[in-house]
């Protein structure tokens, strides 16, 4: 069912500073910068071998700001690289497990859908099914 690691989100206070660390500290250079409105914020991703590192900076209300002000900067979330986002969410549900909320549209035009947290054992996973490898 899982593909790999579709990407990593990385909870930050300032992306511009974020994003000259991970310049000066670990030579990324190609970032991709863009933002989510209706999830109140501003990103800059990159690639690291087959999967996205996706720096995040909350802009507004919202879960990643809450998560933010709860838990500080670091990992946000793990984003698992699925063939087809409804068969692995219904192979979830099914095995017992639960989603959040509804699939939505998130960079690049990916789908993506939340796990309830206490069906894999308190950790932050999201599903996400990227149209363009599937074009």
């Amino acid at each position: 069912m899982i593909r790999g690691i579709h990407h990593i989100n990385l909870l930050v206070r300032d992306l511009d500073d974020a994003m000259e660390r991970y310049r000066r500290m670990l030579g990324v250079d190609d970032f991709i910068i863009d933002s989510l409105e209706g999830r109140a914020v501003r990103t800059a991703r990159f690639r690291t071998g087959d999967s996205w590192i996706v720096l995040v900076q909350p802009t507004g209300p919202g879960e990643p700001q809450r998560v933010l002000d709860e838990q500080g900067e670091g990992l946000f979330l793990l984003s698992f690289d699925v063939d087809d986002l409804d068969s692995a969410g219904e192979h979830i549900t099914q095995a017992g497990g639960a989603l959040r909320g509804e699939p939505r549209r998130g960079l690049e035009g990916w789908s993506v859908i939340d796990v309830a947290p206490e069906s894999l054992c308190g950790a932050q996973i999201q599903l996400a099914e990227d149209a363009q490898k599937n074009d």
